[in-house]
């Protein structure tokens, strides 16, 4: 079972860190079998704003999508979530990116489209169980 140590916090805050916690739980007979934090290795996950998405040539499930970092040029992506629409800003992994799974993001093609990265879910940044598509940003992020 997984617990969020917040949550845990809230009805007992003893002046332990997270490790020193888990310890004294697990001499207390509730065995702790590893903490993860939320979010760490996401460090160079990046922040891009959707300038188009159209409807992949090869696969009915797919997108083209172009996106922008910020930099000079665009960086096309292909996607599949549902939810990825233009003017959405999501997290995107470029390549030579590690994800949380240990995945290595790599330049590559799929169905005949290179995919320059990857727009990022939940699930894939190691912040939740389950996913409807890729997390969408606030404006102003």
């Amino acid at each position: 079972m997984k617990i969020a140590e917040s949550w845990l916090r809230e009805w007992v805050d003893p002046d332990f860190d997270t490790e020193a916690l888990a310890h004294r739980l697990t001499m207390t007979g509730h065995e702790v079998d590893g903490i993860n934090v939320d979010g760490d290795g996401i460090d160079d996950v990046v922040v891009a704003e959707g300038v188009s998405v159209d409807k992949h040539p090869d696969a009915d499930r797919l997108s083209v999508c172009k996106v922008s970092d910020g930099g000079d040029s665009l960086i096309e992506v292909v996607c599949g979530a549902p939810n990825v629409v233009a003017g959405m800003k999501s997290p995107l992994a470029k390549p030579g990116v590690k994800l949380p799974g240990g995945l290595k993001l790599r330049k590559s093609k799929i169905r005949g489209v290179v995919s320059n990265g990857m727009l990022c879910s939940a699930v894939e940044l190691g912040l939740g169980d389950e996913s409807d598509g890729i997390i969408a940003l606030p404006e102003d992020a």
